[in-house]
């Protein structure tokens, strides 16, 4: 049985924000974490995601949504949930006790096809930045802690 600590990264479609972190976790952590992503509604990985992580050396081409629920009977160590509050409400993943909310705004919703490209390094960078943090703050609590403790929100 794998012991590598699970994170998933939930967000409505599951097309692009959580499937950039899902990219970048994987990328950045190695083999400390075991990433997954899922959505509240089936989607499939947005074009541009797979672009722009391209573009930095983050091959997300073969990863593909998850809906929620086929999650719910796996041990997820950590729940991160990408929403736009402004937009969207935050999806619900109820069977961790770790529990994270970024705000990002969601890339798709650029209303100018010229500008989408652009939202969409802006969301990845971002992203970026968060999944660090992440991979920072769980590998500390994992080393001292060596079991899941409840992590405070982002």
């Amino acid at each position: 049985m794998d012991k590598r600590p699970k994170i998933l990264f939930l967000s409505k479609g599951s097309a692009s924000r959580a499937q950039i972190a899902e990219g970048f976790l994987r990328h950045l952590s190695g083999e400390q974490f075991v990433p997954l992503s899922a959505g509240t509604e089936s989607s499939h990985v947005h074009p541009l995601a797979i672009e722009v992580m391209a573009e930095v050396g983050v091959d997300i081409s073969s990863q593909r949504p998850r809906e929620v629920g086929s999650l719910f009977k796996d041990t997820i160590r950590y729940a991160v949930v990408v929403c736009d509050p402004a937009r969207e409400k935050y999806p619900v993943f109820p069977f961790t006790r770790n529990l994270l909310k970024w705000c990002i705004s969601d890339p798709e919703a650029a209303a100018e096809p010229e500008e989408r490209k652009e939202d969409f390094r802006q969301v990845r960078d971002q992203i970026r930045l968060r999944v660090q943090e992440l991979i920072a703050t769980t590998s500390q609590l994992e080393r001292t802690y060596g079991e899941p403790r409840t992590v405070a929100a982002a």
